[in-house]
């Protein structure tokens, strides 16, 4: 993990509102504090791990519970629907700019490469394009939210 990333999760730990995040991978841990109303300021704590096998690394791994905000949505109701997901970890803004309108609404048709939203990450706006083509039936985000790697953005109807 480079350093670019570190930051980035620590960034993005920060504005989740999350008290603690532990994130353990091969060879790296990682634990991020942010402090309470009474108590201002971040830690961070990064530990350099001995290589583990595949066993010793299942029974290092812990769910850790966090404040961030989780979307769920139905099995049975998006079993028909493509589920776009963030390529990325940032801010999901619906429009280009405050000003502006939205790049999509609920019932609209989308065709591959159409750009569905914008993603700040460091200060850039990185532009998510559809991979498919169809109608948004649901955006499971809302404006102005962090969102994290692999998160559902939206649900489309390919038919």
């Amino acid at each position: 993990m480079e350093l670019k990333d570190i930051q980035n999760l620590i960034k993005f730990v920060a504005k989740s509102g999350a008290s603690e995040v532990k994130l353990e991978m091969e060879d790296i841990k990682i634990t991020i504090k942010t402090g309470s109303e009474d108590q201002k300021g971040e830690t961070t704590y990064i530990q350099q791990l001995p290589a583990m096998t595949a066993p010793q690394q299942q029974m290092m791994a812990q769910p850790v519970e966090t404040s961030a905000p989780t979307v769920a949505v139905e099995a049975a109701e998006d079993s028909k629907f493509i589920t776009i997901k963030s390529p990325i970890i940032g801010t999901f803004y619906r429009k280009p700019s405050p000003d502006k309108p939205m790049f999509v609404e609920v019932g609209a048709s989308i065709g591959t490469g159409d750009v569905l939203c914008v993603i700040e990450a460091m200060k850039l706006f990185n532009e998510i394009e559809s991979e498919v083509s169809g109608k948004i039936v649901k955006v499971l985000v809302d404006d102005a939210s962090p969102v994290e790697f692999d998160q559902p953005l939206f649900l489309v109807d390919p038919s």
